[in-house]
């Protein structure tokens, strides 16, 4: 098929989560299809003459991100029945692109990744509400009127958006110094309630990252078929064993580690609850240990765990995987969020022992004591590190076991080579309802 794919960033490099699976779905689904690729640029970011996405895709358009001023946030939040993310990427030259695009090349598929494109898959297939799509020159009437067929509709929600915001909104709540926040996210999860509800009965295609995901989005649109295309890696591109030499900068003997873009909101919340309730507890029992946190644009609530001289904040790096390989304990601390999680897909591609929250592992099907272990609070959660801590230092089999089955565990189901074929079953059943 061609095939056109909307992306909210450039998927290349693959940095964080969305680039993650925007990047190696297009690796995939180019051994197969003809790709075109319509995507944002953020700042700082260009596409590379020498960028693997090249060779991948057909066509690549790419369109500087466009800006929205604090001001105008707090307007559209007061005013708008659009979410913050149905309008945070906004931009009429875009929708031009999309609609030029989509007249010229005849596509038999448009896929949307992630809610915040959904504006420009909605509009290009003509299927436009005009309280719920922004309101450009060019009308519903006019769009329809000048498809030549109209594409196939994809949507693929990495997170269930709505129940992102009702987690976070429940989260801050108990926080008096984070009222304002949760007063946004109550907000942003009504508004997104309604959204997503929409796209996902506009869509032909419905994808959800996992069976939490899609149960959670069934609430939403009852009458919708749903198919799980989860988050994957290629495994056979991850060492299993640390490399030998440790990463630059660490204090302590055992590396802790986490991996995620630092200012998104629930990695936020995850390592400032493991540094500030968890940290303390296991330094108590073993000092020797340095909690690194690695990933792009730490936030500024991440200051106040800069006093801990056992906390290091690496920021972005070029690759994540020396890091996690060097980990003596992986930690995945999460309180909110949803999704599949890349980071604990890593670790145990990696063979690395893990401790995460319940949460943290959500859609996973992993069992407590088998590929990792699993704890809630900060006492559970310290002792569990610590256990693991203690293993590798007496030369037990707990860590070694605990790696290799969580590797095996990958290998078997979250591989793209087991992953792909549900995405290709759900393109041909709706080839098929098209006759």
């Amino acid at each position: 098929m061609k095939i056109l794919l909307l992306t909210p960033q450039l998927p290349y490099p693959p940095r964080q989560g969305t680039t993650i699976r925007n990047y190696n779905l297009i690796r995939e689904l180019a051994q197969r299809h003809t790709i075109d690729l319509l995507t944002f640029l953020a700042p700082g970011d260009t596409l590379d003459a020498n960028s693997p996405l090249h060779g991948l895709c057909r066509h690549i358009g790419a369109l500087p991100q466009p800006v929205r001023s604090s001001a105008q946030r707090a307007l559209d939040t007061l005013r708008s029945p659009l979410p913050d993310m149905g309008l945070r990427l906004q931009s009429a030259p875009m929708h031009a692109l999309v609609q030029r695009w989509v007249q010229t090349n005849q596509y038999e598929l448009v896929q949307i990744e992630g809610i915040e494109m959904a504006q420009y898959g909605l509009r290009a297939v003509g299927k436009v509400d005009d309280k719920l799509t922004p309101n450009y020159s060019r009308g519903r009437q006019a769009d329809q009127a000048q498809m030549v067929a109209r594409p196939i509709l994809v949507f693929d929600d990495h997170n269930c958006e709505y129940l992102l915001q009702k987690r976070n909104a429940l989260t801050d709540l108990s926080l008096p110094r984070r009222w304002a926040a949760a007063a946004y996210s109550l907000v942003q999860w009504q508004k997104l309630v309604r959204y997503e509800a929409h796209i996902c009965r506009q869509a032909d295609v419905v994808l959800a990252v996992s069976d939490a995901d899609k149960a959670a989005l069934a609430h939403l649109a009852p009458s919708q078929p749903i198919t799980v295309v989860s988050n994957g890696i290629r495994v056979r591109e991850y060492q299993e064993t640390p490399s030998s030499t440790p990463q630059a900068g660490v204090s302590g003997r055992f590396n802790l580690v986490f991996t995620g873009k630092m200012d998104y909101r629930p990695n936020i919340d995850a390592v400032l609850w493991f540094g500030r309730q968890v940290l303390p507890l296991i330094q108590a029992r073993t000092p020797e240990v340095c909690f690194q946190i690695v990933g792009m644009n730490p936030h500024s609530r991440l200051d106040v765990l800069r006093a801990n001289p056992a906390i290091e904040i690496v920021g972005a790096v070029a690759e994540a995987q020396p890091y996690i390989q060097n980990a003596a304990v992986y930690v995945i601390p999460m309180r909110v969020g949803g999704g599949t999680r890349f980071k604990a897909l890593e670790a145990m591609a990696c063979a690395r022992p893990i401790v995460s929250t319940t949460l943290g592992v959500e859609g996973i099907p992993v069992r407590d004591g088998q590929e990792l272990l699993l704890a809630d609070s900060p006492q559970a959660f310290a002792d569990a590190v610590v256990r693991l801590l203690d293993d590798a230092q007496s030369g037990a089999t707990v860590n070694r076991q605990l790696g290799e089955q969580a590797r095996r565990f990958v290998e078997n189901q979250y591989d793209w080579a087991q992953i792909m074929p549900h995405l290709e079953q759900a393109y041909a059943t709706a080839r098929a309802d098209r006759g």
